[in-house]
């Protein structure tokens, strides 16, 4: 016998008007925005390798955390892909959610401790409808990022010129999201179909691993994500790798980095003994030490997103500027 399910149908959805917002429009910083100062030694050299390999068409790809969104980056990533300098931009489920949440009303974020006692935490009406782009992505064989994208796009949301998914559509870059089911509030709604979810967030890993397939030469940024970043792309290098190796190629001169929070200490390209708590942080076993291990370079830049990332973007540009 199988084991009792909730019922879904029983549940009682409000619509977003009736939320209170943690951020809105003005937490988005722009390429002419005041900066809060930062300076990492790594950070021009990571951006010289940026620049260097968007010129040589190889994959520069920035893998996301939602905060990276919450911080108000947005519409820099926007405009490193406008100058083709960011080729691929993947995020997990709650970055989408962020991202059309500001491009449909220009706020998102809700009091957790709030709402989780009332039970309406992420029970919010207009969200859901990312469940339905996930069906259209399921119909035409499309990723979800790319099926969110084009919602934002043809239903003309107010701020969509400042929604990454939007404009991945417009400028022809992918930008992918990669979904665990459970973990994002749409997975609450009833109009939720995992089928749908699970065959779109499949196709954005299957362009994902296609991306890292031009890796070599290329760089590889983690940007606040724990546990997305880190296993999509140990997953996807293998396949890509994989195919590689038959074809007498190798994917394993190219630069990694992490842009993250914790002390990682000085020791960044030794693996951690399993004593140590750091071994169990992913993006720094994976990304930093294993994936580079025969070839590559890593660095690791610690420190608030909403100060690492503009310094990154300024210095992208300056790099861009020098090679013209």
């Amino acid at each position: 016998m199988p084991f009792p399910q909730f019922d879904r149908g029983r549940l009682k959805l409000r619509p977003l008007a009736e939320r209170t917002h943690d951020i809105d429009r003005s937490v988005l910083i722009f390429p002419n925005s005041p900066r809060q100062p930062f300076a990492h030694q790594a950070i021009p050299q990571i951006a010289a390798r940026i620049v260097s390999a968007a010129k040589a068409g190889r994959t520069v790809m920035f893998c996301c955390g939602a905060h990276v969104l919450r911080t108000g980056n947005g519409p820099l990533l926007i405009d490193l892909m406008e100058r083709k300098l960011l080729t691929h931009l993947a995020l997990n489920g709650a970055g989408a959610i962020h991202d059309f949440e500001l491009a449909w009303i220009g706020a998102t974020c809700e009091s957790v401790a709030r709402y989780v006692r009332t039970g309406e935490f992420g029970l919010w009406q207009e969200t859901g409808r990312i469940n339905e782009a996930a069906v259209a992505a399921a119909q035409s064989g499309i990723g979800l990022g790319e099926a969110i994208g084009e919602m934002i796009e043809r239903e003309r949301f107010p701020y969509r010129e400042t929604s990454v998914l939007a404009a991945g559509v417009r400028l022809g870059v992918p930008v992918t999201v990669h979904v665990a089911f459970g973990q994002d509030i749409i997975h609450e709604h009833p109009n939720f179909d995992p089928a749908a979810t699970g065959m779109a967030t499949y196709a954005d890993f299957l362009i994902f691993v296609q991306s890292l397939t031009r890796l070599e030469g290329g760089v590889f940024l983690n940007i606040g994500s724990a546990v997305m970043g880190p296993e999509v792309y140990l997953k996807a290098l293998t396949m890509a790798r994989n195919v590689a190796h038959q074809q007498g190629e190798t994917i394993r001169k190219f630069t990694t980095a992490v842009f993250d929070l914790p002390d990682l200490g000085t020791d960044l390209h030794r693996e951690a003994p399993k004593t140590d708590p750091r071994y169990y942080f992913r993006p720094y076993k994976t990304i930093l030490v294993r994936t580079v291990a025969d070839g590559g370079q890593s660095f690791y830049v610690q420190g608030d997103h909403r100060q690492t990332v503009p310094a990154l973007y300024d210095a992208i540009v300056e790099q861009a500027k020098k090679a013209e």
